[in-house]
């Protein structure tokens, strides 16, 4: 029989891959939504047009919700990638991210513990960890780095990690954690640095926008694409014993680069439309992640396929296009 996955944040940018991936491997996929009066759901709505997938409403702020909601679907496999994942708005909402962020994934852990303790067919559980958690921690990280967070997001992401741990040593769940560094790609939400970047490059090279604010530009990221991450996230499952794996490429870059890259696609040189506004620097900044994903390369088989120039050209690609169709609504009709 198909193996059934449960997927929380299915409507983000790794959750639409990582749903596409597990269909293409056969399972039954169901995710959790919030409700919303807003449409959320453009990233799948390619898979629910085909009836690929099936939605439940639910908040990992409602332990009682998601008992039910995983009592009902009974999945072989539970990956949660649903958290409040926005690092410079966790200094805004610190008791939220934490709640949701933090306390969702113990609620998540407590339901998969009941079902254990009650003899239930065994559910797999993936936490979406982040690089974020090493803050200072001199590069390169990796499983055994201390870590030393610097946001709220990251505290909770931290706190979510141990929780993991404990879970799977104290009550023998197979739980484990993916410590993934940044991964982007033309899905990702056009709050983060990079969407915004590639998105801005494309208007100012169509005339839709004059200049793009930006804040620490010397800020270093390991960047991989959302694509290759998520086949990680299934290959952690697949293991007979759970356990950590940093997902990442090994390759850092700075904001600099990556807008020097963004631009010269287009043709343009960033230093011309770009400038900074000391208000959107973080009250603590992270300034240098890189990671090293041995580990995952030696267990898991898993390697990155997309380098960082090629996924600036996928993003920039996509966001032209967008551009593009923009410009074209804003033409009179008749032109």
């Amino acid at each position: 029989m198909a193996r059934t996955a449960l997927i929380t944040g299915i409507t983000g940018q790794d959750g639409s891959y990582l749903a596409e991936f597990l269909l293409e491997q056969g399972y039954r996929v169901h995710g959790l939504v919030r409700r919303s009066s807003s449409e959320s759901t453009g990233r799948i709505a390619h898979l629910l047009a085909a009836r690929s997938v099936e939605l439940h409403h639910g908040d990992l702020s409602d332990a009682g919700g998601l008992r039910e909601l995983i009592d009902r679907v009974e999945p072989d496999e539970l990956y949660n990638l649903a958290a409040q994942s926005h690092v410079k708005v966790s200094f805004d909402q610190p008791e939220y991210t934490v709640d949701v962020t933090g306390l969702g994934v113990v609620r998540l852990l407590e339901a998969l513990r009941a079902r254990h303790r009650a003899g239930c067919k065994p559910t797999r559980f993936y936490q979406a960890g982040s690089s974020e958690m090493y803050g200072s921690a001199p590069s390169p990280q990796d499983e055994s780095t201390p870590v030393h967070p610097r946001s709220p997001y990251a505290c909770a992401k931290v706190y979510a990690h141990h929780q993991v741990v404990n879970h799977r040593e104290s009550h023998g769940l197979h739980a484990s954690n993916g410590i993934l560094f940044n991964h982007e790609s033309p899905r990702r939400g056009e709050a983060f640095v990079t969407r915004k970047i590639t998105r801005a490059a494309t208007r100012i090279k169509l005339g839709l926008q004059v200049e793009l604010q930006l804040g620490n530009l010397d800020v270093a990221r390991d960047w991989g694409y959302a694509g290759d991450y998520v086949r990680a996230m299934w290959a952690m499952l697949q293991q007979d014993a759970p356990g950590d794996w940093c997902i990442c490429t090994g390759r850092a870059a700075t904001l600099r680069e990556f807008l020097a890259l963004a631009f010269a696609r287009l043709d343009l040189d960033w230093r011309e439309h770009v400038t900074v506004d000391q208000a959107l620097f973080r009250p603590a900044d992270v300034h240098h992640l890189r990671g090293d994903a041995s580990k995952a390369r030696r267990e898991l088989g898993w390697s990155p396929t997309t380098s960082l120039e090629s996924l600036v050209a996928l993003m920039v690609d996509a966001d032209l296009e967008l551009a593009r169709r923009e410009m074209a609504l804003r033409q009179p009709a008749g032109r």
